[in-house]
């Protein structure tokens, strides 16, 4: 594809990726209870969630919280090979919304893991279900087609 006809990747205005961002934080915050109760002593999903907030504020770069990031899948992998499937779903979660301070596009990937972990952890569909009702009820109507970029699911 010619230089000229690739379409340029921006992320939007300061005020709706910190939004999307707060929405992604506030998802994997919901699970982050199930990695910790799983993986208790491993802090580097919470550490993600942290930084993402502290590059809200303006007191962390976007590197830092990319950094943070790595480390909660870093967090995730090692949840996998001890075979805690929804430990890895919410480690996700949290590593994805950390990932949002570089692209806002990271945050449905987060709602996503978040949900998954929600059903892992609690019984299956109708969990998972309740966890994206919940997302879509609490993120704005003009964030939706951000976070939920394929609609309702």
């Amino acid at each position: 594809m010619a230089d000229e006809t690739k379409k340029k990747w921006a992320n939007p205005e300061e005020s709706i990726h910190q939004a999307i961002a707060r929405w992604a934080a506030k998802c994997a915050d919901r699970v982050l209870p199930i990695f910790e109760k799983q993986r208790p002593g491993d802090d580097r999903p919470r550490a993600a969630l942290k930084a993402l907030r502290a590059w809200e504020d303006g007191t962390l770069p976007m590197t830092e919280c990319r950094t943070a990031a790595f480390a909660a899948h870093a967090a995730a992998r090692e949840a996998a090979a001890a075979d805690a499937p929804a430990a890895v779903a919410a480690a996700r979660a949290c590593g994805q919304a950390a990932a949002v301070a570089h692209m806002f596009d990271h945050a449905p990937h987060a709602a996503a893991y978040a949900s998954k972990a929600a059903g892992l952890h609690n019984g299956g569909d109708e969990a998972r279900i309740a966890e994206r009702t919940w997302q879509w009820e609490n993120l704005e109507p003009e964030l939706r087609p951000i976070g939920f970029p394929g609609g309702p699911q």
